[in-house]
């Protein structure tokens, strides 16, 4: 049955990016419902064609025109299809925005995610990334997801255990990239929950407020309080949120860069390393508020690289690797890039 598939070309992206970078698409696919996109694999243009899953684009520099095929999930839905005790479990499609996810959860009093509040993207892009924020990870609610095989159509359901979840790492970040779409995941997530506001910057703005026994949704407007504070809004200034990963160096390593720079914002982890602050390393090599032409570094979060109208994605990456370079001369550390460069 055909399901009216559109194959569009030669379409802009820049409204479709976060970054709002200038860029065309060859072929570009909408695709609403699990019919439409088993089509699309059956007509085998995705086997003639490099293909890009599109959610919210906000992962993403295009530092070209792609010439393959954009397909972008719009599927919809939120289904709370299970509960037990105080676990619930709530499946959403792909397609839906994410941080009206989030506020949907926190309005019903599911625990778990509220600290991940106004992440900009789409719930399919989440796991993909896991995405973090404020002490907490897509990983530590995630129960699964269905992702469709881009080679047969056939729908898989991947568990915790099957995505290879690190940090901002997944296995569809790696041997799965682009071999999978996902189409839903599920959260499992808490009807007594227990709050984390641990992290430094949430107690310090519940405490402003005079709250002392927070709940999910004190927490979650404390997050969207501090993110508007410190993160550009996307749709005033082009931006893809945090450009680099906070590095990962041996406590050793630490120690010795505490030596030289006492001032130094790092966070003990599990394993006996320790996770270097990247937006403090490259706010001590000078870049916050640094600009050239319309490619720049936000003046008030040095950890993210902005588009102040049009600068290309070739600038914006010139001068992502400008920072890396200025921050491994003075600190021997190494910075990643957490933006999917296309």
């Amino acid at each position: 049955m055909q399901q009216n598939l559109i194959i569009k070309e030669n379409i802009p992206l820049r409204g479709l990016n976060t970054f709002h970078i200038d860029a065309t698409a060859r072929y570009f696919i909408e695709v609403n419902n699990y019919e439409q996109l088993t089509e699309l694999i059956e007509s085998g243009f995705v086997d003639k064609n490099p293909v890009l899953l599109l959610g919210g684009g906000s992962n993403l520099l295009f530092t070209n025109n792609f010439k393959g095929i954009v397909v972008q999930i719009r599927n919809k839905g939120i289904e709370i299809f299970e509960n037990a005790g105080n676990t619930v479990w709530v499946k959403a499609a792909a397609g839906e925005n994410w941080h009206e996810f989030v506020t949907y959860c926190v309005e019903k009093g599911f625990g778990g995610i509220e600290n991940l509040s106004l992440i900009p993207g789409n719930v399919g892009s989440c796991p993909i990334q896991n995405i973090g924020a404020y002490g907490v990870e897509v990983k530590d609610s995630f129960y699964s997801l269905e992702a469709v095989d881009l080679k047969t159509g056939e729908l898989k359901i991947f568990y915790h255990s099957d995505c290879n979840f690190g940090y901002r790492e997944s296995i569809f970040k790696s041997e799965l990239k682009g071999k999978f779409a996902i189409w839903s995941v599920t959260f499992q997530l808490n009807l007594n929950p227990v709050v984390h506001v641990e992290y430094g910057a949430i107690k310090q703005e519940l405490e402003a407020k005079g709250i002392e026994n927070p709940s999910i949704k004190d927490v979650s407007e404390a997050v969207c309080s501090i993110r508007r504070s410190k993160l550009p809004d996307p749709e005033i200034l082009g931006n893809a949120g945090s450009f680099f990963k906070n590095p990962t160096v041996d406590a050793k390593v630490a120690e010795k860069l505490r030596d030289s720079f006492p001032k130094l914002v790092s966070y003990p982890l599990p394993d006996g390393n320790e996770k270097l602050a990247a937006g403090w390393l490259i706010d001590q090599c000078g870049w916050k508020g640094f600009r050239e032409g319309d490619a720049g570094v936000h003046q008030n979060q040095a950890l993210v690289l902005v588009n102040h109208g049009n600068a290309t994605g070739s600038q914006i990456l010139t001068l992502a690797h400008r920072v890396q370079n200025s921050v491994y001369e003075r600190f021997g550390v190494k910075l990643e890039m957490e933006v999917n460069v296309i």
